[in-house]
């Protein structure tokens, strides 16, 4: 506009690069960012952006330098470009939404599995916490003993029995049952034995690992904690107390974490790529929570349906 004003050359390359500098700032002020936010979502998502300014270099390029369409004057000429430059603009707004959509479900499952992560990390910090009951309870029993002694000498035998048993009831709760070297399984065990006990399910439990292997605590929490709190759900919906039954294996083998765990159920699982899945709305996420710690560490798992048994095994 300025060369065709001035009628001058110079001062058509004076505004261009004046333009230049003025679109950089307004480029760099309102759009950057927005750029910034659209690379770091996918390579998918920059190639569908980048798809429509590449096509029209590429539409540009090949109608102006091997043919001289675009300057012909022609209808189709002059309705070319802003068709196809259209056309691909609601090709691009589709795509990206679904796109966007895609990445929107990632985030908010990413957000959920970190919720039961902390949520996995409490738990563990109330088991601990029952553990360190269950020893300054052990530490107090000389006054226990002493209080005992004061009611015997003084022939009070029905408040000893009494006191026996709210002491033993009291010990059972907090105390957790040894079934490894490894601690913090032998407390996550302990808690869900005590649930399946609460539901009248039968829990048989093989288990022989190490105190130290590569899982960090707070994984063998979520892991742990969302299988068996799953194998507890579906063995409560069992009419039939007597069919109420949980089994779990878990070893060590040529250095890997094998974990085996099979449970009754009363209502035919469904799967979806090799996957159970919940019927109910926002459930689920404990099982992609658990396929990601196994995967975290290089390993495998899997989910099955065996004569009555649902199964889920890991190596890892």
């Amino acid at each position: 506009m300025a060369g065709e004003v001035f009628n001058s050359v110079t001062m058509n390359h004076l505004w261009y690069n004046i333009s230049v500098f003025l679109m950089y700032y307004i480029l760099k002020k309102y759009v950057s960012k927005s750029v910034q936010h659209l690379m770091e979502r996918s390579t998918k998502s920059c190639l569908i952006f980048g798809a429509v300014p590449a096509f029209y270099y590429f539409a540009d390029w090949t109608t102006t330098v091997y043919t001289d369409f675009l300057y012909r004057g022609t209808r189709v000429a002059v309705q070319f470009m802003p068709f196809i430059i259209s056309a691909f603009y609601f090709i691009f707004v589709i795509f990206y939404h679904e796109e966007i959509q895609k990445q929107a479900r990632v985030e908010r499952e990413r957000d959920i599995l970190d919720t039961q992560f902390k949520q996995a990390q409490t738990e563990l910090g109330s088991l601990r916490q029952m553990q360190q009951n269950a020893l300054e309870y052990r530490h107090d029993m000389r006054h226990h003993f002493t209080l005992l002694q004061g009611m015997a000498f003084e022939g009070r035998l029905d408040e000893i029995k009494e006191y026996l048993r709210t002491a033993q009831s009291d010990i059972d709760g907090i105390t957790p049952i040894r079934y490894c070297e490894n601690e913090t399984v032998n407390l996550i065990l302990s808690s869900f034995v005590t649930k399946a006990k609460q539901s009248e399910i039968e829990f048989a439990i093989e288990a022989n690992l190490p105190n130290s292997i590569a899982f960090s605590d707070t994984e063998l929490c979520s892991l742990f904690s969302n299988a068996l709190e799953n194998a507890i759900h579906a063995c409560e919906n069992i009419t039939n107390i007597k069919e109420r039954f949980i089994k779990l294996r878990v070893f060590i083998k040529n250095n890997k974490l094998c974990i085996d765990i099979r449970n009754r159920y009363q209502i035919e699982p469904i799967f979806n790529g090799g996957l159970p899945v919940s019927k109910v709305r926002g459930h689920g996420f404990g099982t992609k929570s658990m396929i990601h710690i196994v995967e975290k560490h290089g390993g495998v798992c899997q989910f099955s349906v065996n004569d009555g048994w649902f199964i889920f095994q890991a190596t890892a």
